[in-house]
């Protein structure tokens, strides 16, 4: 088969048409419309060590949003936003916290609604929150206590 230079050229160009337009497409939307009906929220932590970038927000156990984006604020904690469900209702009082799948599995944002009527809107703040526990610390404040123990039973 003979294959022109031409004919390089051109599919070169479409298919390279083709992957800017695939780029554009999914980079290009804005974050701020939500058009699938979810809202976004946010909430403060003093850490969040281990969470994903797009970790799982859960209520019961049930997947019901995203972390979608984490920043610093102006005194260094972790605002994290999250992308919650159409249709999944929090009242103005719910809290936040970070839970792990287990010992050492991924790390999630457990939601526990509270008993305000009046429910969040897109762009609401979390003011309850608890921040991620770091085993390592937990670790060593265990040995630390067993020592302290087996130190006092030998005296």
């Amino acid at each position: 088969m003979v294959y022109s230079a031409r004919r390089e050229k051109i599919v070169g160009g479409l298919t390279f048409c083709i992957l800017l337009i695939a780029i554009f497409l999914s980079y290009g939307q804005p974050e701020a419309e939500l058009d699938d009906g979810s809202y976004k929220i946010k909430a403060t932590f003093s850490r969040v060590d281990g969470l994903a970038d797009d970790a799982e927000v859960r209520m019961g156990g049930v997947q019901i949003g995203q972390v979608i984006a984490a920043e610093l604020n102006d005194n260094y904690r972790a605002v994290l936003t999250m992308r919650i469900q159409q249709g999944i209702k929090l009242p103005l009082d719910t809290s936040a916290a970070i839970h792990t799948d287990g010992l050492f599995g991924a790390k999630f944002i457990e939601l526990e609604p509270g008993g305000e009527e009046e429910m969040m809107a897109n762009d609401s703040s979390i003011d309850m929150t608890q921040s991620s526990v770091v085993v390592e610390e937990l670790l060593e404040l265990i040995i630390s206590e067993g020592k302290s123990k087996r130190a006092q039973d030998a005296q």
